[in-house]
């Protein structure tokens, strides 16, 4: 499998991108430090509209101060089991200031959303008793299947915390939604990941186009859940969930290439799939972080 850049284009006036979906013919991405959702034509990558995730006064600069950011990292698109439409977002937990996420249902026909925030501190706590032990919580990622919610742990620095936990979509909806206190049964799977220079990848990115789950991954030069280190590279692949009791699941990962076939070394926080180009061969968008502010949307050629 390759992974090939085959264009990179600024996204201006849209702060930390942290995760991208698709939906028609719009690509919704969020910012780690920005209180917008953003909608963006597919064609152009565009920004065409925002959504008021909260209000805050602390925008004023353009990013929201690190210690205080809700940390907005995972971005899915899912089919409720009550049958809306819409987009779960989710803080990363990696402090209090960030155990907090939103449901943007999406009017069909209409680009009209109707937000709904979530307290996630009784899950986030939950998720902690399943880590190994001297981890912290850092969810970067999160997908959904019509049976599933995944949400992906990023362990920088160890690779004994690169993890999955997968929960049962309709109980962690019902529990979401606040229409029962019955925490949904987290099952906890972890992956090995390819190193850089003897580090460790970590998760950052993931969503499920047509019953594949297309994932990335980053390497950074940091121990901190919270600060951030230099960037080595970045990798993407299809990961393979198999049922309970069955044999282990297995990833499949290739580093992130210019077109001339040098390393990619930007720091990739999450893919969409934008179409499938022949069969094993899809052009997927990536959005990339330079941790100063600074986003890029990144559209490659993945497959063989």
């Amino acid at each position: 499998m390759k992974a090939i850049i085959r264009r990179q284009l600024e996204l201006p006036g849209l702060p930390s991108a942290s995760g991208i979906e698709i939906l028609g013919s719009t690509a919704y991405i969020i910012g780690d430090d920005s209180p917008y959702l953003y909608c963006l034509d597919l064609q152009n990558l565009a920004i065409t509209d925002r959504v008021t995730l909260f209000e805050t006064t602390e925008f004023a600069a353009g990013r929201i101060p690190k210690l205080r950011k809700p940390d907005l990292e995972c971005l899915t698109a899912l089919t409720a089991p009550t049958g809306e439409t819409g987009l779960l977002l989710c803080g990363s937990g990696a402090t209090p200031a960030r155990e907090v996420g939103y449901w943007v249902e999406l009017a069909a026909g209409s680009r009209a959303a109707t937000v709904r925030p979530l307290a996630l501190g009784s899950l986030y706590a939950a998720l902690r008793q399943a880590l190994p032990a001297g981890v912290t919580l850092n969810l970067e990622a999160a997908a959904a299947s019509a049976e599933e919610l995944l949400l992906f742990q990023r362990t920088v620095g160890s690779i004994e915390g690169n993890l999955v936990f997968r929960l049962p979509l309709a109980a962690a909806w019902d529990f979401l939604m606040g229409t029962t206190t019955q925490l949904p049964a987290i099952r906890p799977q972890h992956f090995p990941l390819p190193t850089i220079d003897g580090r460790p990848a970590g998760f950052s990115g993931a969503t499920i186009f047509q019953n594949q789950l297309f994932i990335t991954a980053s390497v950074e030069d940091t121990q901190d859940a919270v600060a951030d280190g230099a960037v080595l590279g970045s990798f993407v692949g299809v990961l393979t969930l198999t049922a309970p009791n069955q044999p282990a699941e297995s990833v499949s990962l290739t580093r992130l290439e210019l077109p001339d076939g040098q390393p990619y070394r930007g720091k990739v926080e999450s893919i969409a799939v934008a179409r499938l180009l022949a069969p094993g061969q899809w052009e997927v968008i990536l959005v990339t972080d330079d941790d100063a502010g600074g986003s890029t949307a990144v559209v490659v050629e993945l497959g063989a």
